[in-house]
């Protein structure tokens, strides 16, 4: 129990009556899998690994042990100084986590900024130099920030790395080596990250103190949370039928996965073409652009919302109910995140797939993986044309021939027959 502060319940981690009344405001009621385990750890400053997928409660998980150590160690009669570090892969991200703080915290005196690209870097700074307790941050214009001299992290103590697998594909391995050099020798880092990869390990046995690891096998849980369909469709007609199934379905409220910021755009123009109102996000859209997009749809100004990987991590959207993957992505665990968005907080979903031939097996790989076996669907009108791959089925064996492959042939010795003449050659041997 933490000194000074008096503690109520959540579910079974105790926490200040602060917090505990925000999360109530929150419509908390008891703490996933992920906080249960996470929280305990981070109250008792130890360095943590936990790899937990999205829509598991892990913003909570890392931000409500640190809220409450705060609320311990500020000194409110002097200047604030940055003690918590977030470093996240997007400014998406940083919006979202930057409002769960104000969320979390709003009984409480805490002051926080965020640092990420697009935006004045003087606007930022200037907040950041006034005082704050945290900074939640991209790690390029954080580290931008540091070597300009801008501002010290010097007396952080405390790191958090979400989405640390995303962090390290996206090459900023670097500058995060750089950034852990500059914080305080006293401190907690902590990583989270749909999975442990080489890279997360790495950066653990460099920056780490005997981590606690914790691995959550809920995959199933959340997929079983959301209803998966995947239509046949050939590779140059998939624009046209998903524009016609929103649309003759009257679905609202779509989050369309695409692989390359090419396809985001044209699928954007052919539907806003069609009269489904279609706003895309990826790297080459403007900030300004992509905040505008993204509120509109969770207003429901637009009907469809077109994402790149990248762009649409951080997207957090309660009860969205559809998913498409446009185009399969490159691994399972890619596939998992996309179709994360919808089923949450015990919520359906639906997860649509467009499958053309040559996707087939990346299909089937992931069906393997998560244990799943999704449907087959071809749509009236958009009957193949494509080469399908050709399908090998074992013949049946009749019972007769399968009764003989299984009954073991005896095998017969031959007897050796002595002749007159072998008796002879023994005999002059001898």
């Amino acid at each position: 129990m933490l000194k000074g502060i008096i503690i109520e319940k959540f579910g079974s981690i105790q926490l200040s009556k602060e917090l505990i009344k925000a999360l109530k405001e929150e419509g908390y009621e008891n703490p996933t899998s992920i906080q249960k385990k996470a929280i305990p750890v981070l109250l008792n400053k130890k360095d943590l690994i936990a790899a937990a997928k999205s829509g598991t409660g892990k913003t909570a998980a890392f931000l409500l042990p640190m809220l409450e150590q705060l609320k311990q160690e500020i000194d409110y009669n002097k200047k604030r100084v940055p003690r918590v570090l977030i470093i996240v892969p997007t400014r998406e991200l940083v919006k979202q986590i930057h409002r769960n703080i104000s969320n979390y915290s709003r009984h409480l005196d805490i002051k926080h900024a965020t640092a990420f690209g697009g935006v004045s870097n003087k606007l930022q700074a200037d907040k950041i130099k006034k005082g704050v307790d945290i900074i939640v941050a991209t790690p390029g214009r954080l580290l931008d920030h540091i070597e300009n001299n801008v501002f010290s992290i010097s007396s952080v103590n405390r790191v958090v790395l979400d989405e640390a697998d995303t962090i390290l594909e996206m090459g900023f391995i670097e500058e995060v080596e750089k950034i852990l050099t500059q914080i305080s020798t006293y401190r907690q880092i902590s990583m989270f990250s749909a999975t442990i990869s080489q890279n997360v390990k790495k950066l653990a046995k460099e920056f780490l103190d005997n981590p606690t690891v914790i691995e959550l096998t809920d995959v199933r849980q959340r997929v079983d949370l959301i209803e998966h369909s995947a239509y046949k469709v050939d590779s140059f007609r998939k624009i046209e039928m998903l524009s016609f199934l929103i649309g003759s379905q009257n679905y609202h409220k779509v989050l369309v996965f695409v692989n390359t910021k090419k396809t985001a755009d044209e699928i954007t123009q052919h539907f806003n073409l069609d009269g489904l109102p279609t706003l895309c996000i990826h790297g080459d859209i403007k900030q300004s652009a992509r905040g505008k997009a993204l509120r509109d749809f969770k207003s429901g100004k637009i009907r469809v919302l077109v994402a790149t990987d990248i762009a649409a991590r951080g997207i957090d959207i309660e009860e969205l109910p559809y998913v498409v993957n446009f185009e399969l992505p490159q691994s399972t665990d890619d596939f998992t995140h996309r179709v994360g968005r919808t089923g949450r907080a015990g919520n359906k979903g639906n997860a649509i797939t467009l499958v053309c031939a040559k996707e087939y097996k990346q299909l089937e790989t992931i069906e393997k993986d998560l244990m799943i076996t999704i449907k087959r669907l071809v749509l009236d009108g958009f009957e193949l044309t494509e080469k399908q791959p050709k399908i090998f089925k074992k013949k049946k064996k009749k019972l007769t021939q399968k009764k003989k492959e299984t009954t073991k042939p005896i095998k017969k010795v031959a007897s050796k027959k002595t002749t007159k003449r072998d008796a002879n050659r023994n005999f002059r041997r001898k």
